[in-house]
């Protein structure tokens, strides 16, 4: 190591702060996401990221269960730098540790989603903000429960390709239906609800305005901006961001690719545009690197979780 120009190394445990970029090479060290400290220590903790490994609930290709690992190994080239499109690096304003992943046994599937839901609660509960990567989207279920818990219904903010709203009797281990679940057990508010980017049909709307794929030609990022903020309101809000949103040009490696949807461009500067919204929560899901070319999808993943953390990071400044 150069004594003129020091590069130090595994920021994710030897870190001596909560805040900052670490600087290290982006092709060594210890890979957590965004190089943060692996902590679950939550003391002066602003923002804690925690992986959710389980896609047992996928109706079609499997593998999101590597989606942490994934979107933290693509982080890595971000770290150390202002973020594009704020300017501003939101280590410097944002104490944030990398949590680890979500303990549970991967064989007991009924008992899953409770142990998703009470390990987010024990960092919700101290005031942690937190921001999950998934898994497939059954994990947002959980996740739902943990947050409304503390906030109450919540507006619910969906990228995605598909409706979630399946038929669902309440015991279904099912990443399609998670939605329909959240409104009849009322931890998700419909008429403050939005879902963008779908291009499937569902068996019901659940109440969600929504916004189809091809509408980002026809509105324009603004009006779907504005249209989300219209229908948000004042409300606090969960964002989901499952990457089968973007077309299967930007993200190829998941598990129920669409055609016809948004460019990673599109999608991101919508999300952009939402720093007004009261996000009290997220989610990146549905990342599956075993089909990925390249980590295209996971630095897709990556930058969607960047541009949520940068929200959150704007409005502390």
């Amino acid at each position: 190591m150069s004594s003129r120009y020091p590069r130090p190394t595994d920021n994710a445990f030897l870190g001596e702060s909560l805040k900052g970029g670490s600087h290290e090479p982006t092709y060594g060290g210890a890979l957590s996401f965004m190089r943060r400290r692996f902590s679950r220590d939550l003391s002066g903790v602003d923002l804690a990221v925690w992986g959710i490994p389980f896609d047992a609930a996928v109706s079609n290709r499997p593998g999101a269960r590597f989606g942490p690992q994934g979107v933290r190994r693509a982080s890595a080239i971000f770290d150390g730098d202002p973020q594009y499109p704020f300017g501003f690096d939101p280590w410097e304003v944002l104490a944030a540790v990398d949590y680890g992943d979500c303990v549970f046994d991967y064989a007991v599937h009924a008992e899953i989603p409770g142990h998703i839901e009470r390990q987010a609660r024990e960092i919700i509960d101290k005031g942690v903000h937190l921001f999950s990567i998934g898994g497939d989207h059954f994990v947002t279920w959980p996740l739902l429960k943990a947050h409304a818990a503390k906030h109450g219904p919540l507006a619910l903010v969906q990228f995605d390709a598909h409706q979630d709203t399946w038929d669902d009797d309440g015991g279904r281990i099912d990443h399609g239906s998670f939605v329909l679940r959240a409104v009849r057990d009322g931890i998700i508010d419909a008429e403050r609800s939005i879902q963008i980017g779908i291009r499937t049909h569902a068996p019901q709307d659940c109440g969600f305005e929504i916004i189809h794929g091809y509408e980002f030609d026809t509105l324009g990022i603004p009006g779907i901006i504005e249209r989300v903020k219209a229908r948000v309101g004042c409300c606090p809000a969960y964002m989901t961001f499952d990457i089968d949103c973007l077309d299967p040009a930007f993200a190829p490696g998941t598990g129920t690719p669409v055609a016809g949807g948004p460019s990673s461009r599109e999608a991101l500067s919508v999300l952009r545009g939402l720093g007004d919204v009261d996000f009290v929560g997220g989610d990146i899901v549905e990342v599956a690197p075993a089909y990925d070319h390249a980590d295209i999808t996971a630095i897709a993943g990556a930058t969607v979780a960047l541009t949520y953390i940068g929200l959150l990071a704007e409005k502390r400044r």
